[in-house]
């Protein structure tokens, strides 16, 4: 492999994959006619992926070739956030930000921080070369928490890893619980399978705050307050104890600390747990009725869940249902959060940890990098940063308290060099903007965390203008900062033998682009956790036993601060864009239309506002301006549904949603609680 395409010919298909794990990672047919890529398809033979595409994938190419695509090195000549550019040449560019790195590192490394997360989901463009760069420079280490810590420390802990059911599975169940998930906007293809459910006679039921448009098409919804979920489960296992609706042998043989979490279950009756979330008793004796009698049952969970304080002990409250009824004796029953680590990757190989050789540099955590900016020296902190590397990720529109993180990267003693495909609201605030290939352009390898597939993903473009990958850029940079490890010379080929060569074959990607793991249908109907004993922990190390953890801003938990905001916030992205990726896309932004905030009826009319009207949702962290909409029906009594997240200077105002939200973290895992905020909203003057 090399990171330059073949010539062009007349017409062609290359095999590719989704940058994008939403968790589908969909297996790419890109035509090419000519050199240009003129349509981007699902692989049919794909068994996950079996053709279909989303709405924002299916019109890559729009993106590809966007009239506003960085193709060039650019240089500020206007003031932080203004995004005034000047053109230069990629040898100016990288000369005059390895000088300005080595003068950091010569002070201390530690005051250069890199900032990446999920732009590209690739294990060569997005956790590679980059990590081997910071790692060689000493630089302050990045905990890239920002979407799904919480859950993720949470299934290690229960199961030993990321691992659940195996999707195609849910085909055959017949009672699903789609819990803090919008599957048709962010898991299409497992909606597929839970469609073939529901046509076999398989009840449906979502769990979830916001009436989404996947409720719109399950059975039953339950719209309990946003971070109650713990405590729905807690009650959930109260009734499986009254009425013996348990496994007990299942439990006997293949979980540990049970009889410490039965104590605990049986002070959650219904009646405490519906005043908690906002539901009826009936709503929890039902699904407990329907859940421990109904064979197979099966859970699919998503991230939104655990962007809550306690969103951490909720997954691993929910993961431990089956095991109570041995709903994972079945193929098709059990849970699913994440599958991601079926493919055991090899991390250190990519990213090359010895480099730091000996060093220990602080970490910072993503979810914080306003408070992190605006830090000064000291001896708790460290080195105050003086320079920012951002790639694949776009803080100033996603990273919680958003005001904080604009101050932060407008002040004017901070370096900051972003790789991008468009001017952002980050890139806006750059010193240099470097032009990075999109997914068409480059090689990189792809697992999932909703299927069990490897994918391969070849060029099928040469790069647009002067773009060029993420691992080039960094390997250029190592050699103008006078790096000379042969690790800074490997290619992009090399890097994905090293990422996945021990578990399957490069060459058996390159025939098909993919190929699915060999793992047993049912991987838990004997046990066989992965946890060290094989064991669902229940009683986990260092955790022990979970429990219901109140928001950080509730009514419950924060009584004083609920009666000036009485509004629970979330802030799921809206059907059309992924996070702040596509928000640009003028196609998608039309569907979308303009930022949104979703109502009930009677909330609105206690505050005199009309369905359409102009609004200002605030706190004591900021205010923002959206479209109201009421007649929808999607949003419960006392929650607004703000959706998000759009680019800053598309809003309405200037400002997004995380003008409001905080930097507070989850219960353990160092994950972000988006959706623990509390709000008003009021007509716009």
């Amino acid at each position: 492999m090399s990171t330059i395409a073949a010539a062009p010919e007349a017409s062609r298909i290359v095999r590719g994959a989704c940058p994008h794990d939403c968790p589908d990672t969909c297996a790419l047919l890109v035509t090419v006619e000519d050199g240009r890529a003129v349509k981007v398809q699902g692989n049919p033979e794909h068994p996950t992926t079996h053709g279909a595409l989303c709405t924002k994938v299916s019109r890559y190419a729009e993106r590809v070739y966007h009239p506003e695509r960085v193709l060039h090195p650019l240089k500020r000549v206007g003031a932080k956030g203004e995004g005034r550019f000047v053109r230069v040449g990629w040898d100016e560019a990288l000369a005059d930000i390895a000088a300005r790195l080595a003068a950091i590192a010569a002070r201390d490394p530690q005051a250069i921080l890199p900032y990446s997360y999920a732009g590209t989901m690739g294990f060569v463009q997005g956790e590679s070369m980059d990590r081997r760069f910071f790692h060689r420079l000493g630089a302050s280490l990045l905990d890239r928490t920002i979407c799904s810590m919480a859950g993720s420390q949470a299934l290690v802990a229960t199961f030993g890893g990321k691992l659940g059911m195996h999707v195609e599975q849910f085909a055959h169940s017949k009672l699903i619980l789609i819990w803090g998930s919008n599957s048709i906007t962010s898991n299409l293809h497992f909606w597929t399978f839970a469609q073939q459910a529901k046509r076999n006679g398989a009840k449906l039921v979502c769990i979830d705050p916001r009436k989404t448009e996947t409720a719109d098409k399950c059975h039953q919804h339950i719209a309990l307050l946003p971070g109650t979920d713990g405590a729905l489960a807690l009650s959930l296992m109260h009734e499986l104890i009254a009425n013996d609706w348990l496994d007990h042998d299942y439990i006997d043989r293949h979980t540990e600390g049970w009889p410490k979490l039965r104590e605990r279950a049986l002070a959650w009756p219904p009646e405490r747990a519906a005043a908690v979330c906002g539901i009826t008793p009936d709503e929890v004796r039902g699904l407990a009725r329907d859940y421990a009698t109904t064979r197979p049952a099966a859970i699919r969970a998503n991230y939104g869940l655990q962007r809550v304080h306690g969103g951490g002990n909720a997954v691993r409250l929910i993961a431990i249902l089956p095991a109570l009824t041995g709903a994972w004796r079945d193929p098709a029953g059990g849970f699913l959060l994440s599958s991601s680590s079926w493919l055991a990757v090899d991390r250190e190989a990519l990213q090359k940890p010895e480099l730091l050789a000996g060093r220990r540099p602080r970490t910072i955590n993503m979810v914080q990098i306003g408070d992190a900016l605006l830090a000064e020296a000291s001896p708790a902190f460290g080195p105050k940063i003086e320079a920012i590397v951002v790639y694949n990720s776009n803080p100033v529109a996603v990273a919680p308290e958003s005001a904080k993180v604009v101050r932060g990267f407008a002040r004017d003693d901070l370096f900051t060099v972003v790789l991008e495909h468009f001017l952002t609201d980050t890139a806006d605030h750059a010193d240099y903007v470097l032009p990075a290939t999109t997914q068409l352009e480059h090689w990189d390898v792809h697992g999932s965390y909703g299927h069990t597939s490897v994918l391969l993903n070849e060029p099928a473009i040469a790069p647009q203008g002067e773009a060029k990958p993420n691992t080039q850029i960094f390997r250029e940079l190592a050699a103008r900062m006078g790096f000379t490890e042969p690790c800074f010379e490997d290619s992009d080929e090399t890097l994905a033998r090293a990422a996945i060569g021990g578990v399957v074959s490069c060459d058996v990607l390159r025939e098909r682009g993919w190929q699915q793991l060999p793992l047993p249908a049912a991987p838990f109907a004997q046990g066989g956790f992965a946890t060290p004993g094989g064991r669902c922990m229940i009683d986990a190390p260092g955790l022990g036993i979970p429990d219901f953890v109140a928001p950080h801003e509730s009514a419950l938990s924060a009584p004083e601060l609920a009666r000036r905001f009485p509004l629970a916030m979330i802030s799921p992205p809206p059907r059309n864009f992924l996070n702040s990726t596509f928000v640009n896309v003028k196609s998608l932004r039309d569907i979308e239309g303009e930022p949104v905030l979703e109502m009930h009826a009677a909330d609105a009319a206690a505050r005199g506002l009309v369905d359409g009207e102009l609004v200002q949702v605030f706190n004591d962290r900021g205010r923002s301006i959206c479209r109201l909409h009421v007649k929808r029906g999607r949003a419960r009594p006392g929650v607004v549904n703000g959706l998000g997240v759009w680019w800053r200077k598309l809003g309405l105002d200037g400002t997004n949603l995380n003008q409001l939200t905080h930097q507070r973290l989850t219960d353990f895992g160092g994950g972000p609680t988006f959706y623990d905020c509390m709000v008003e909203v009021e007509a716009c003057a």
